[in-house]
């Protein structure tokens, strides 16, 4: 299991400062963000020397590239911004497989006009499931033509909330392409620690076998999100089960600052030893 954090974690668009940043803080892989060489995250092109750039920075700084993230939100309620981000994934996509990247993260997004990450009543319409899934379908498209999987993560506030739904999800399209990305602190909102890890171990036991990444963010009980390790999420518990499953990719660490890091890179290697 190798130990990661989110680049934009680090401040900065030059990827060599970036990379060593993410080196010297303790961790030895990322997951990649192209804000992180001053572009949008989702752009509507990667210049072939920004490719460039990347490439040079993770072999300079012996950081590898575990994912690039991609998200747009494929529940939109226009079509039109279900249309441009569609576009925009097809650009990073190509990037990922100029930089030998395995996986794209995705979004599956929410009926919530202004904010991808926000919940919305309509996301449990049936329509809401079909439009993502029609996205769905175009994006595996793509990932097959570039030879890419895509991670899509259970998250409280999105369509597929569950690992249930992941599932589901991955049975619908049928591609050995798509994955799952479990972060366990997006599987519940407020919660007692006994539910907490009922919910966490079971989604373990769902996802077993269609896992390509593991987030490491942790919640309080009242549902404010925390730094690895200050709240109510069982990591020892949550390592060791995806473990059992045969799970040994990449452990991504978000949701921290900067100075936090090392500290959070030391409590996870301890984990993982």
């Amino acid at each position: 299991m190798q130990l990661g954090i989110f680049a934009k974690t680090f401040p900065g668009t030059d990827p060599e400062r970036v990379l060593s940043a993410v080196r010297n803080s303790g961790f030895a892989t990322t997951q990649f963000n192209l804000a992180c060489v001053g572009l949008p995250s989702m752009p509507d092109e990667v210049a072939p020397e920004t490719i460039g750039a990347i490439q040079a920075a993770s072999e300079e700084t012996g950081v590898s590239l575990a994912a690039l993230s991609g998200t747009y939100n494929m529940a939109h309620p226009d079509k039109s911004v279900r249309e441009r981000g569609l576009k925009q994934l097809g650009v990073v996509i190509e990037t990922a497989a100029a930089l030998q990247i395995p996986l794209v993260t995705l979004c599956t997004g929410s009926r919530h006009a202004q904010d991808q990450w926000m919940h919305h009543p309509d996301n449990a319409l049936s329509s809401a499931w079909a439009d993502m899934a029609a996205e769905m379908e175009k994006a595996l498209e793509l990932a097959e033509r570039y030879d890419i999987d895509l991670g899509i993560e259970p998250e409280q506030a999105n369509i597929v909330t569950s690992a249930v739904d992941a599932v589901r999800l991955i049975g619908e399209m049928g591609s050995r392409r798509l994955r799952i990305v479990l972060d366990p602190a997006n599987l519940f909102e407020q919660a007692t620690p006994a539910e907490v890890s009922d919910i966490v171990d079971r989604a373990i036991d769902i996802s077993a076998g269609y896992v390509a990444m593991a987030h490491a963010k942790d919640r309080y009980a009242d549902g404010r999100f925390a730094t690895v390790g200050q709240g109510i999420v069982d990591f020892p518990a949550f390592i060791d089960g995806l473990r059992v499953t045969g799970f040994d990719g990449a452990l991504v660490t978000h949701g921290l600052a900067a100075e936090e890091a090392p500290a959070v890179a030391r409590f996870l290697t301890d984990l993982i030893r």
